[in-house]
């Protein structure tokens, strides 16, 4: 069984705006995973081309099961509401994160976590001097409990907050909810926070290591997979660096 996520820039690369979803179903195929996790992801998006990321994620790993959870709903960069339940694999102005899988899914979960009103990030969450601040983005988590050829497990993706301090909350909630699940459970995804941090919060098993961002000189690693279960042995595998995003994606066999 294979796992991977990846944080995708809603589809695009360091070099061009423009959003190829060829390109990303190569990408997506290449990884050859059975689960996957993808973070800041586009449906419906003009800056993407109105593409529907998650669908070309599903096929190019052979019709996965998917959903797709946005945290908002509009312009991430400008004018944007708090995504619900209701907006769940929307096809209109959405963005957040996607669970797919090969294997059966017996049953989906969402977790919505809110932004905090102390605290705002610049359009597109990168800090910089003179930059104004807005208000920071919705974050969620969605799991699965999937019928895998090692029994029944539940992974979950999640995209956390930037913010020192929210990030940790929101770690430790996503934790807390993930263990009422069916287990054994794994949690993947752009976690924003070294590894150190992560385990010490969660008290979990690092099962990825490797810095993963940003992609063209990686310096941290951000992108984890977690688990506080027992679980079969876990190998890294090595993939080769997409020409997409400015994150490296994390891949496990297990």
């Amino acid at each position: 069984m294979r796992l991977a996520t990846w944080n995708v820039l809603h589809g695009r690369s360091l070099t061009s705006p423009a959003v190829d979803g060829e390109r990303l179903a190569r990408a997506v195929a290449a990884l050859d995973a059975d689960v996957l996790a993808l973070q800041e992801v586009d449906s419906g998006q003009p800056r993407s081309g109105g593409l529907d990321l998650t669908a070309i994620a599903a096929e190019a790993m052979g019709g996965a099961a998917s959903l797709f959870v946005p945290t908002l709903i509009g312009d991430p960069a400008r004018a944007w509401r708090a995504a619900d339940d209701a907006d769940l694999n929307t096809a209109v102005d959405g963005y957040g994160i996607a669970l797919l899988s090969r294997y059966p899914v017996l049953r989906w979960h969402v977790l919505r976590l809110p932004p905090s009103a102390r605290f705002g990030a610049p359009p597109g969450d990168r800090l910089q001097r003179g930059v104004p601040l807005a208000r920071e983005e919705p974050r969620a988590v969605v799991a699965a409990t999937i019928r895998t050829p090692l029994g029944v497990w539940t992974v979950a993706c999640a995209h956390l907050s930037f913010v020192p301090g929210i990030t940790v909350r929101q770690l430790r909630r996503t934790m807390r909810w993930l263990g009422r699940l069916p287990g054994p459970r794994l949690l993947m995804g752009d976690l924003n926070m070294p590894p150190a941090l992560a385990r010490r919060v969660t008290g979990a098993r690092s099962l990825a290591r490797g810095a993963t961002f940003p992609s063209h000189r990686p310096l941290v690693q951000l992108d984890h997979v977690l688990s506080a279960d027992p679980l079969p042995p876990a190998r890294q595998i090595r993939l080769p660096r997409p020409a997409l995003s400015d994150h490296l994606p994390v891949a496990l066999e297990l």
